[in-house]
């Protein structure tokens, strides 16, 4: 007799509902997006469901219907009528008994919700200290999937240091990206960042600070630097869906400039904000 065992319940397999049979739950075989809303309109919803569609066929999910997608997340967020409002939707391939060998014809399953954005003003007005941690992940960060252990730990390591994000630094030394996030540093009249690769998620919230940074006029260079050369910038910042360009004014131990937010990351702040309203 087949069996399992939810909670203290032995059922049958046959039983077991689809949710506690999903590929997302056995190997995080999925990938996931993003998007977040400003005063009542989602914001760069087609840019998260190109990416979402360049996610689902590097993992060869099929059957999906961008178009469909859309609708159920403005249909949710309609639904939901929260004016500043998270929206986190994931496509799994499906479920089945657990077999790292999958079938073809199995059908992708949909999951999402809309919350409530917390408030990020104190952050954005004081800043944010972030810790650096070892890129534990996986070769392929450029998808977003579903398989986030490693960012899950780095920043639970950053929470008992008191700090808001974790900063990856992979093996040759150098700084990839934030567990949650993208990462910037201003030295002098230059803006640097790493440059897009396997190993960094092709963020919309990056691309938005580059359009956003030519009406700044820093330097874009696209380059990766050492934690040593982040602690030493006069200025640091992040870049995420959920609160667009957050200061950050303490690197693992080192206070960044004055340890206040530094006048062209609040520029590129303003200049963000103009490409939201």
């Amino acid at each position: 007799m087949q069996i399992a065992m939810i909670q203290d319940e032995i059922v049958p397999m046959e039983e077991v509902g689809s949710v506690y049979l999903d590929r997302g739950v056995f190997f995080g075989d999925g990938v996931y997006e993003v998007v977040r809303s400003y005063n009542g309109k989602v914001f760069a919803l087609e840019e998260h469901l190109q990416r979402f569609a360049k996610s689902l066929a590097a993992i060869g999910i099929t059957k999906v219907d961008i178009d469909e997608v859309r609708a159920r997340v403005q249909q949710a967020f309609d639904t939901a009528g929260i004016s500043n409002a998270k929206i986190y939707f994931h496509i799994t391939r499906g479920s089945a008994p657990r077999n790292h060998v999958y079938d073809k014809n199995l059908e992708p399953n949909f999951f999402l919700t809309v919350t409530e954005l917390a408030d990020d003003t104190e952050a954005k007005n004081k800043g944010i200290a972030v810790s650096t941690h070892p890129d534990w992940r996986w070769k392929r960060c450029d998808i977003k999937s579903l398989n986030l252990l490693p960012n899950v730990l780095a920043r639970q390591d950053a929470a008992g240091k008191g700090c808001a994000e974790a900063i990856f630094v992979d093996d040759a030394g150098l700084i990839t990206e934030g567990a949650s996030s993208a990462f910037f540093g201003i030295f002098g009249q230059r803006l640097q960042t790493a440059p897009l690769a396997n190993n960094i998620l092709p963020s919309i919230t990056r691309g938005f600070v580059i359009e956003a940074n030519k009406n700044v006029g820093l330097e874009l260079v696209e380059k990766s630097f050492t934690p040593a050369q982040a602690a030493d910038a006069d200025e640091l910042f992040i870049a995420v869906t959920t609160q667009d360009i957050v200061p950050v004014v303490k690197f693992d131990d080192k206070i960044i400039g004055d340890g206040k937010p530094g006048s062209s990351t609040k520029q590129l702040m303003a200049e963000f904000q103009s490409l939201v309203l």
